[in-house]
């Protein structure tokens, strides 16, 4: 044993495993004497004279002596040494302590599963720019009105706003719709209140006969998730449609996850009043004075209220018309002193507000209801709740109301998420047999295997963190990912395992091969973020598709390299074993990777030892090689002697190499 200053015979001294020297729970420094030499206060197990171990053949020479410390005992304080010996890195942590490695890989795959139930599902990432709409009515105008008299004024107010990229415009008759794309640095909301303030500006210029004009933001997910249809062969479209707008509707929007319901071929109750031109004339009237009558005809006003002194009674005015007879009795004007009713110049009956649109389906009329998700809302969800409430509806309708599903836009979503969980599975399970394939034991490979899921589960929660969702890219990024998370682990196993053949226990071997591989493990880890991560920096629309993938790809190596240091080298002190007999299986394939070996060493030692020949007129692919070894070394022969040494070429080509090395320099 080795001789140490510090100890007072009777110390106890550990002097086998790997538990450091210690006195009075303090670390005591070892020191290297000249072999023979004695010093006082020399322990071993006990007390008496220390034993010196024989001394071990060996070719290099002696060590010198370390001068002795001043100090004839070791102080309270640690003394110097090397940060391997004095402090345990993060992998000799969870070989020491299994349960703590096994924690935080659980904590990490619990924090993992977590996060994805609570991650929105999308087809694709949301890349759309901020689009903001300005609709303006304006009743019994032509197209060209509205152009001149409402688009125009609104469109030179809102092209001064800041980061817009293009705005479009279209009047048709009635109505004005401006849509004002932005940038895609530019937030929605400051965009929607700015747009909002230049129409403000421009109000007093429009027309005072128009209907206030509706700013609303343009979400990419605005379009219905899923249809519903409602047919019937007893009832009319006016019947179905109030039944949609009091039954259907408000137990739809109870739905989790829905922002709104829609309503096409929408047949709104109103009274039509159907003028005869010949009649009007005939009166001397025009569709202006009939409009007059009904809107002094039909008012409602507030009645106020009776005060007594023991009573109060609030009055009603029902001065409001809700029958066609009601209108028919309106007396548009008194001609000659009789006075001329609706009636005696249209036709007023009940019917539709708006008949311009339609929906059929398997040619049936009928009125379909959609229903919109919120902005993080999961499709695949709101299209389970809605299928769980037709039942219910059903209960509250007449029998003879037919719901269908006309469209169910999740259905694609859902499979096209499922060939992605499968095609993960797949990998997964390709990846594993050609870990199984070469390290060839069941113990080895099910250390990477385990890496996959750990990985793979964690990365949902750096997804969780920065916002992203659940789509077709970021698990095309998992998919990629499957390769790239066991190559950390499959470099710590390696070095620990060459350890173990070489003879150390397995508990030693990953100490010792944790240590000498651990910073090549975050170097490969930080290489491979510096590689995809730069790719979430692309400006424009590709960059806004791709930073949710190349993310989401470097945050899976990260748990990788993660997991490599704590779960690989705590498994690889558990399950290693060295096999002094191993099977068919392995042998076989062992002297097969041994032939692949030699093959590639042969054609290396091909290479450079093919030289030129004049005949032949062919340049061999060594005179190359060789060159750059004379150019970069200096000289042929000192180019040639060094890949004589590292591909174990013989003497004799070696000579020829290097003699035409020098004809061709």
């Amino acid at each position: 044993m080795e001789i140490t200053r510090g100890l007072q015979p009777g110390d106890l001294v550990v002097t086998a495993g790997q538990q450091r020297i210690q006195r009075d729970g303090m670390p005591v420094r070892v020191l290297d004497v000249p072999r023979g030499a004695q010093q006082p206060g020399t322990a071993g197990a006990g007390a008496g004279p220390a034993r010196r171990s024989p001394p071990r053949p060996s070719s290099c020479p002696p060590r010198p002596a370390i001068p002795a410390p001043p100090s004839p005992r070791c102080s309270r304080a640690r003394a110097p040494a090397d940060a391997g010996e004095t402090s345990m890195q993060l992998p000799e942590i969870s070989i020491r302590r299994p349960v703590f490695a096994t924690v935080l890989s659980l904590l990490v795959v619990l924090v993992g599963a977590v996060s994805f139930d609570r991650l929105s599902v999308r087809e694709y990432p949301k890349i759309d720019e901020p689009v903001v709409t300005v609709t303006t009515r304006y009743p019994g105008a032509s197209a060209e009105v509205i152009e001149s008299q409402i688009s125009k004024p609104l469109e030179d107010s809102i092209a001064g706003i800041d980061a817009v990229d293009v705005i479009t415009s279209i009047s048709r008759a009635e109505q004005s719709q401006i849509s004002v794309r932005f940038r895609l640095e530019k937030d929605p909301d400051a965009a929607a209140a700015e747009v909002r303030d230049r129409t403000a500006r421009v109000r007093n210029r429009l027309p005072q006969e128009i209907d206030e004009p509706v700013i609303a933001k343009v979400e990419a997910d605005a379009f219905p998730v899923i249809f519903l249809t409602f047919s019937s062969d007893t009832m009319t479209r006016l019947q179905i449609n109030d039944m949609v707008s009091r039954i259907a509707k408000p137990r739809l929007q109870t739905v989790t996850g829905v922002a709104d319901v829609r309503i096409y071929g929408e047949r709104k109750y109103a009274m039509r009043v159907w003028l005869d031109a010949q009649k009007l004339a005939g009166f001397k009237l025009t569709s202006q004075d009939v409009e007059d009558a009904i809107r002094r005809s039909n008012l409602e006003l507030p009645g106020g209220r009776i005060e007594s002194q023991q009573r109060e009674f609030s009055v009603t005015s029902q001065t409001d018309l809700i029958r066609p007879a009601q209108f028919a009795d309106i007396t548009v004007k008194n001609v000659n002193g009789f006075p001329v009713k609706i009636r005696d110049v249209a036709r007023v009956e009940e019917g539709a507000a708006d008949e311009r649109s339609a929906v059929r389906l398997n040619g049936r009329d009928a009125i379909s209801a959609g229903v919109i998700r919120q902005a993080t809302a999961n499709p695949l969800e709101l299209s389970r709740g809605v299928r769980e409430m037709i039942p219910k509806l059903k209960q509250d309708l007449p029998g003879d109301v037919v719901i269908d599903i006309a469209n169910d836009n999740s259905v694609f979503i859902d499979r096209s998420i499922k060939n992605v969980y499968q095609t993960i599975i797949e990998a997964v399970v390709l990846v594993a047999l050609v870990i199984f394939f070469f390290l060839r034991t069941f113990r080895a490979s099910i250390i990477p295997i385990v890496t996959i899921p750990v990985s793979l589960v964690g990365t949902f929660a750096l997804m969780a963190l920065a916002g992203f969702s659940i789509n077709t890219l970021t698990l095309l990024a998992l998919v990629l990912a499957i390769g790239l998370v066991v190559d950390d682990a499959i470099v710590m196993l390696e070095n620990i395992f060459r350890h173990i053949e070489e003879g150390l226990d397995p508990f030693s071997a990953s100490i010792k091969g944790a240590r000498e591989i651990g910073f090549a493990v975050i170097t490969m880890t930080a290489t491979l973020v510096a590689v995809y991560a730069p790719l979430a920096f692309t400006p424009g629309r590709t960059g806004r598709l791709f930073i949710e993938f190349a993310l989401a790809l470097a945050g899976a190596v990260v748990v990788s390299g993660f997991v490599a240091l704590t779960l690989t080298p705590m498994m690889c002190s558990k399950l290693l074993r060295h096999n002094p007999k191993p099977n068919w299986f392995d042998r076989k394939m062992e002297r097969g990777l041994t032939r692949v070996s030699d093959g590639y060493a042969s054609l290396l030692r091909w290479i450079i030892t093919t030289g030129y020949h004049p005949k032949a007129g062919e340049r061999g692919a060594g005179v190359l090689a060789r060159r750059v070894f004379v150019r970069r070394g200096g000289s042929s022969s000192a180019a040639c002697c060094s890949a004589r040494s590292r591909f174990r070429s013989s003497t004799r080509a070696c000579g020829r190499s290097c003699r035409r090395s020098r004809i061709a320099a």
